[in-house]
């Protein structure tokens, strides 16, 4: 099934994108003063959200896609982890980006560190929704 597998690849590139925010990047951006942790986000931010939120709906569709040929539930699954990604940015993340977005680097101080560590908390949770999505893929592509 072309179609499982190819969901079963944009789940996990989701999933490895977002574990490697988790894991290295947002480490090492609270490692840098407040003023540097601020400009490297913002870019970074913008290009990362390019890149996930077409994954996340892509996945989501591909799934659905997937379920529809097989009936297997694990595809259906998997596409509401996805999917789940969306309504979770825009509800508990948005307003934390957003705010980070208003905020110049030169104003940056304990208050965008705040925020930018809480960024990473919830961002944790994009990256466990796209390893669920994963492992959820795999098991329908296996059953």
């Amino acid at each position: 099934m072309l179609l499982g597998q190819v969901a079963l690849l944009t789940a996990a590139v989701f999933a490895g994108a977002a574990l490697y925010i988790t894991l290295v990047e947002q480490p090492a951006r609270l490692g840098l003063d407040d003023w540097s942790q601020l400009a490297e986000w913002k870019p970074s931010y913008r290009r990362g959200a390019a890149m996930q939120g077409p994954l996340a709906a892509a996945g989501c569709l591909l799934g659905l896609l997937a379920w529809w040929q097989t009936g297997h539930v694990g595809w259906t699954l998997g596409a509401l982890l996805m999917v789940a990604n969306w309504p979770f940015t825009f509800l508990a993340i948005m307003p934390t980006n957003t705010r980070l977005m208003m905020t110049e680097p030169a104003m940056a101080g304990a208050e965008s560190r705040a925020m930018l560590e809480r960024w990473g908390s919830l961002h944790a949770v994009r990256t466990a929704l796209g390893l669920a999505a994963s492992l959820a893929f795999l098991w329908a592509s296996v059953s």
